[in-house]
C-alpha cells in the first residue's frame, strides 16, 4: 500500500513582496573592477598558476569549468561571472538548486536570501508565491521545449516571457507524436497545467535587474549553464506546481551536458567554488565515465589542473592517500574525489 503525501495545495503562499531580505544585488554585487583583497605570496602563486592554465586551456580549446555553491551567487558575484563568461574565459559554469533561485530572485526583484529560522517558525520559509509558481513553470514549459535546468531558467529571464501551450495542443501533439520522449515531456506539460489555474500563451514576466543575471547570460551568450538540484532541497519543491517529471527530465539532461564538458577536459581546468558536496559529486561521476570512453580509444584524461576553494580547511596531506575513516578529514567530499 503507498505511503500517504503531504498535500500541497493546503498551503497558503505569500507575496514575494512581503519577504524580508537580506541581500540586494545593486548594494551588494562584486563590481567588475573591483580590487582583490591583499594576497599572501603563495596565494599569489595559486592566482598566477590558474591564469596560466587558464590562458592554456583556451588556447586548445579545451574546457574551462567554473562549479560553484549558491554563497557565490548569494554573495553578489554575478557581474564577475558575466565578466568571465564574455570574455571568453569559461566554457560551462554550474551551480546547485539554491544558486539557480538566488539567481533568478535577484533578476526578478533585485534582492534575495530570506530569514530562515524567523521564517520557518512561522510557516513561511519558501512559501512564496511568485519563486514557486514562476521557476517551477519554467522549468515545467522549459523541459517541454528540451531545454536543460538552468538553460530553462535562462531562457525565461532573458526572454522575460513565457509561452504556456493550450491543452488542446498539447493533446494533438500527445495523439500524433512519434518520438516516445517528446510525447512523455508534453504529456507531462498537459498533467502539470491541470493543477493550476493560468492563461495559456505568452505572458510577459518583467525581469528589471537582468543584467544581473548570470543564468540569461549565459543563454544569451551560449554557454551551457548547468543546474544540479537535489529534490527537496530547494524551496520551489514546496509549491504545488513542482513537478518532478520535469525536474528529472531538464536536470538530466544538465547532468550529461555536464559530463561532456569533463570529456574535454583534458587540458583544461576544472574550478570548483565553494561547493563541498555538488561540484565533487557530479565530477567524480562525470570523469569517470568520460575516462571509461577515452581508454576504450587509448586515451586517457590526465592533464587537467584543478583549483578547489572553499572555507572549510583540510588539515590532511591528501598526497598520502585517504586518511583512515576515524579522521573528519575522510569526510571532506572534495577532497576525496
Amino acid at each position: 500500500m503507498p505511503y500517504s503525501q503531504f498535500d500541497r495545495s493546503a498551503i497558503k503562499f505569500h507575496p514575494l513582496s512581503e519577504r524580508e531580505d537580506r541581500a540586494f544585488i545593486e548594494k551588494d554585487h562584486v563590481p567588475r573592477n573591483a580590487e582583490p583583497r591583499e594576497l599572501s605570496p603563495s596565494q599569489h602563486g595559486v592566482v598566477d598558476e590558474v591564469a596560466d592554465r587558464m590562458a592554456s586551456a583556451t588556447g586548445a580549446n579545451r574546457s574551462r569549468m567554473l562549479v560553484f555553491g549558491a554563497h557565490t551567487i548569494k554573495n553578489g558575484l554575478a557581474p564577475v561571472l558575466i565578466d568571465l563568461m564574455e570574455r571568453g574565459w569559461v566554457t560551462h559554469l554550474a551551480t546547485n538548486g539554491a544558486g539557480i533561485i538566488h539567481d533568478w530572485e535577484f533578476a526578478f526583484q533585485g534582492h534575495s536570501s530570506e530569514h530562515v529560522a524567523a521564517n520557518v517558525a512561522e510557516g513561511r520559509f519558501g512559501i512564496w508565491h511568485e519563486t514557486g509558481q514562476w521557476l517551477n513553470l519554467a522549468l515545467l514549459i522549459g523541459s517541454y521545449r528540451g531545454l536543460g535546468y538552468g538553460e530553462s531558467v535562462g531562457a525565461f529571464v532573458e526572454e522575460s516571457q513565457i509561452d504556456i501551450p493550450a491543452d488542446e495542443a498539447l493533446r494533438h501533439a500527445i495523439a500524433h507524436g512519434e518520438d516516445p520522449e517528446r510525447i512523455a515531456a508534453t504529456a507531462e506539460t498537459l498533467d502539470a497545467l491541470q493543477r493550476i489555474e493560468i492563461e495559456r500563451g505568452v505572458t510577459q514576466v518583467p525581469h528589471p535587474y537582468k543584467q544581473y543575471g548570470v543564468q540569461a547570460a549565459a543563454y544569451r551568450l551560449g554557454v551551457p549553464f548547468t543546474g544540479h538540484p537535489m529534490f527537496g532541497h530547494d524551496i520551489i519543491y514546496t509549491h504545488p506546481l513542482n513537478y518532478g517529471a520535469a525536474i528529472g527530465r531538464s536536470a538530466e539532461r544538465d547532468f550529461l551536458t555536464f559530463a561532456k564538458g569533463v570529456s574535454n577536459l583534458d587540458g583544461g581546468v576544472y574550478l570548483s567554488i565553494g561547493s563541498a558536496v555538488m561540484s565533487p559529486m557530479i565530477f567524480e561521476k562525470s570523469l569517470s565515465m568520460s575516462q571509461n570512453v577515452s581508454l576504450q580509444s587509448g586515451k586517457r584524461i590526465e592533464n587537467h589542473f584543478m583549483t578547489v576553494v572553499d572555507l572549510q580547511e583540510s588539515h590532511w596531506d591528501w598526497r598520502e592517500g585517504e586518511p583512515p575513516a576515524d579522521n573528519p578529514d575522510y569526510y571532506l567530499r572534495f577532497n576525496k574525489s
